[in-house]
């Protein structure tokens, strides 16, 4: 209860600060610039919608129009029709999709976790040699290392199990990279108070550093779903029954054109997990400008 009160006295502390004194034009001017810059990140979702709405008619046009004339649900429940024909139902390519992603970003968080708050907390020999093998990996990219990883799943006899997918997720350097970077700007006169108050490491690492290091292990968990949620893994996986959504919906985009506005269809359905986990994790994630800067 303590270290909690000191940590909410700081925080409290670090957003009175005095803020810089701005004009009024200057203030509008800065508004100005930051929404013309959303507007551009914007606008490639904006028109993946918009040419999912289109009609094969509209979505050959040529020049492209941005909006649709006609905007209609056709593309997604074609979709729908064309996934249902096949001899694996659509519901198992979602579930494998659905369990893959949610325990492979859930065991990625806690065990990037638990490595960053020792490397970062506490000395050991060897510690530093492990975190920068960690950084030289995150040079290297998924392509590059797609045949040692499976060899090393051969010689574990994993092959075409949902292990294959869900190892190299759990392993991930880029997790124990920036959980370990923000673990460093959390005060150790807080894991110290909380040990005086009786509290041993597990409660310490669950009750008051996981808590206080949420905007973190958010933004791990936005690239980790990003990650699994669009990754079909055909070389590691298989058994049709054990497959991913995204190798199913790619099956579907190479029907041609006739297939258009489906293809139309699988931009927005693959990237709406991602965008709307986002959107419901922003406000967390947002706070890491507040927290990160506060040292002993």
């Amino acid at each position: 209860m303590i270290s909690k009160k000191i940590y909410k006295n700081q925080i409290i502390k670090h957003k009175l600060r005095r803020k810089p004194n701005r004009s009024l034009a200057g203030d509008v001017g800065i508004y100005i610039v930051l929404a013309f810059f959303s507007m551009l990140m914007m606008f490639p979702i904006f028109f993946a919608i918009c040419s999912a709405l289109k009609p094969l008619d509209e979505a050959l046009k040529n020049p492209p129009t941005i909006l649709p004339r006609n905007p209609t649900l056709d593309n997604f429940l074609d979709l729908f029709v064309t996934m249902s024909q096949g001899w694996v139902p659509l519901s198992r390519y979602i579930w494998n999709t659905v369990f893959v992603t949610f325990v492979g970003t859930a065991g990625h968080v806690v065990f990037a976790s638990m490595a960053a708050y020792v490397l970062a907390k506490y000395r050991f020999p060897g510690g530093q040699l492990f975190f920068r093998v960690a950084v030289v990996a995150l040079m290297f990219t998924g392509m590059v290392t797609s045949i040692p990883n499976y060899l090393i799943m051969c010689k574990l006899h994993i092959v075409d199990t949902y292990w294959s997918l869900l190892l190299p997720a759990i392993g991930a350097s880029l997790g124990l990279f920036l959980m370990k970077q923000f673990m460093d700007g959390f005060p150790m006169s807080l894991i110290e108070a909380a040990k005086i108050d009786g509290a041993n490491e597990m409660l310490i690492f669950w009750k008051l550093v996981m808590p206080n290091v949420k905007p973190a292990w958010l933004t791990i968990s936005i690239f980790s779903i990003q990650n699994l949620w669009n990754n079909a893994q055909v070389q590691y996986i298989y058994t049709e029954s054990k497959k991913m959504l995204r190798y199913a919906l790619d099956q579907v985009s190479l029907g041609g054109i006739a297939r258009l506005g489906q293809q139309n269809a699988i931009v927005v359905f693959t990237m709406a997990v991602p965008i709307l986990f986002f959107i419901f994790s922003q406000s967390q994630i947002m706070e890491t400008m507040a927290t990160s800067g506060l040292k002993d």
